[in-house]
């Protein structure tokens, strides 16, 4: 399989090989998920959406976490909609997760509505950043915050291909102060950015005003 298939399926996985990946994507960002989701409190009442739920595990850990509340997961590729809703069978049954096909650019859900958003090893595929960030603000809860997690940016133990990966890719490969300026550029205070140089990881999170 060529990089360039290979990166084609980590952004909108298809077929056979897209299970494999959503597979595998499941099980290798479990470690950076759990480090990045240590940085936001969960109440067990809350409403959360997860973006990019991809493979639909963190949905899971986050059902997990709010029992008494509800997870929404949302998908712009079909094949992730179709494995986080296998994924997480019981907890539709229940009716305490729910599993959409979406677009972070064009959320459907109202206004003010969720307590927390998270997003995982997403954000740098997005088309629009900017506008994917003032549609998480719009969908948040005054005081609501956003998480977002990655194992991979322009700086620590990844800045040497940063400006490589930029270029050759889709990925928006954003070093710390882009991150902060993503979040801040969208409306949200609060802002802080945590890094893991050693491992590459990043995490965002930002408050909604209240």
């Amino acid at each position: 399989m060529s990089d360039g298939k290979r990166i084609t399926q980590c952004q909108q996985p298809r077929g056979l090989i897209g299970q494999f990946v959503l597979w595998s994507m499941n099980r290798r960002h479990s470690g950076v998920t759990d480090w990045g989701l240590r940085h936001v409190s969960i109440k067990e009442s809350d409403t959360i959406l997860d973006v990019g739920c991809g493979g639909g595990r963190t949905v899971s850990k986050l059902a997990a976490a709010a029992s008494k509340g509800k997870v929404y997961g949302i998908d712009y590729a079909d094949e992730s909609v179709a494995v986080a809703k296998r994924v997480n069978e019981q907890l539709i049954a229940l009716g305490r997760v729910d599993i959409q096909r979406a677009s972070v650019t064009d959320l459907p859900f109202a206004d003010n509505e969720f307590d927390l958003v998270t997003a995982v090893e997403t954000h740098f595929w997005w088309s629009d950043i900017g506008a994917g960030m003032r549609e998480i603000f719009r969908v948040l809860k005054p005081g609501g915050r956003l998480v977002i997690i990655a194992e991979f940016y322009n700086g620590g133990k990844y800045a040497k291909y940063g400006d490589r990966l930029s270029k050759w890719t889709t990925m928006a490969v954003l070093t710390v102060d882009q991150h902060r300026e993503i979040f801040t550029n969208a409306g949200f205070t609060d802002v802080q950015i945590d890094e893991d140089g050693a491992k590459g990881w990043i995490c965002g999170v930002g408050i909604k005003p209240g």
